[in-house]
């Protein structure tokens, strides 16, 4: 593949997945964030191909891999596609795809503290938990319900402290870390709502997919 992004053994690289229809200056800020306090070296978006199943669909991907790029500027961030030459599209095929493609690469799965609410529902949800470890950016109404749901119980025991998010980059997986951070009030549904993002071919007013913190294509079950 000759658009695989770089990454050297060792190098702590968080993956932040979704649809980005459109990626908007939220994506940015929590990215920022995550760089700071999870000790991550890069961070990847993953931007998704989007969900073959769905007769409507996200922004065609090159529409919103050139947005996210004018969002995201930082040398630090790799916007990429590599899912659709990957051909995943659950989050637990992705990580696993990226593991033995990268070898000695320490990923980091990068969410919002709403999906990890719903972890449980995800596809293969414990092999995330027990392959790489994941960081937790809370949303703001989402902190009890995260901290209560399956999967944070589950895993308690293996909880980082806010205090010590910043191992959570060289840690081993199962790990995982909580973190309030300031909230950019965006979303991407919001956006199209209001006609603030459009394919060329007039997507002003179609429903969108789903957005980017609602569980991504082939990881919910049911």
């Amino acid at each position: 593949m000759n658009n695989r992004p770089f990454a050297r053994p060792g190098q702590a690289v968080g993956l932040l997945g979704g649809s980005f229809d459109p990626a908007h200056p939220g994506h940015a800020h929590i990215t920022r964030e995550a760089l700071k306090r999870f000790g991550l070296d890069r961070v990847w978006w993953l931007v998704s191909p989007g969900n073959p199943l769905k007769t409507r669909g996200p922004a065609p991907l090159a529409d919103r891999m050139a947005r996210a790029r004018d969002i995201m500027q930082d040398p630090r961030v790799t916007i990429t596609d590599i899912e659709a030459d990957l051909g995943t599209r659950a989050t637990a095929d992705t990580i696993a795809a990226l593991l033995a493609l990268y070898p000695g690469v320490r990923f980091v799965w990068l969410m919002g503290a709403d999906n990890l609410a719903q972890l449980h529902l995800w596809q293969d949800w414990r092999f995330i938990m027990d392959s790489v470890p994941v960081g937790v950016l809370a949303r703001p109404g989402d902190r009890i319900s995260a901290r209560m749901s399956p999967a944070a119980r589950i895993y308690r025991r293996y909880r980082i402290s806010g205090a010590a998010s910043h191992l959570l980059g060289h840690a081993t997986a199962p790990a995982w870390c909580f973190v309030n951070v300031p909230m950019v009030d965006l979303s991407s549904t919001a956006i199209r709502a209001r006609g603030g993002w459009s394919a060329p071919h007039e997507r002003r007013g179609q429903p969108g997919a789903d957005d980017d913190h609602q569980p991504r294509p082939g990881q919910q079950v049911g």
